[in-house]
């Protein structure tokens, strides 16, 4: 996990980590962004610097093929197919967190979600 706002396309066409822009890039940023400016950490783009001291997200967002590569990812083919567009929110480090904790994700997540759904 991470804790990072992610948005088409997460495939190129060379198979690489490479930035993959969409039609709708623009738009994709926007709606990346108005999640994670609400979300302190996430914004802050090093989240989980114990597991991977390396990695960064400018502002909480990325492109999904720069940050690595998924052929045939359900975002990318809702894109294309159904013209949904649609973002994958990672919310933490920890893919399983412990159910005492899940207040505390609520808490950091809330006034995003509530801008997200603003942007409909």
């Amino acid at each position: 996990g991470s804790l990072v706002v992610n948005y088409p396309f997460d495939d190129d066409e060379q198979g690489i980590a490479i930035y993959s822009k969409s039609p709708d890039d623009a738009v994709f940023q926007a709606l990346a962004l108005a999640y994670s400016k609400e979300n302190a950490q996430m914004y802050q783009g090093s989240p989980c610097k114990d597991m991977y001291p390396t990695e960064y997200f400018p502002h909480g967002i990325t492109n999904g093929a720069q940050w690595y590569n998924v052929p045939g990812g359900m975002q990318d083919w809702n894109y294309l197919h159904t013209n949904c567009f649609e973002v994958t929110i990672e919310l933490g480090c920890v893919k399983y967190p412990k159910a005492e904790e899940l207040p505390k994700y609520w808490a950091q997540n809330r006034r995003s979600l509530l801008q997200f759904m603003k942007q409909v």
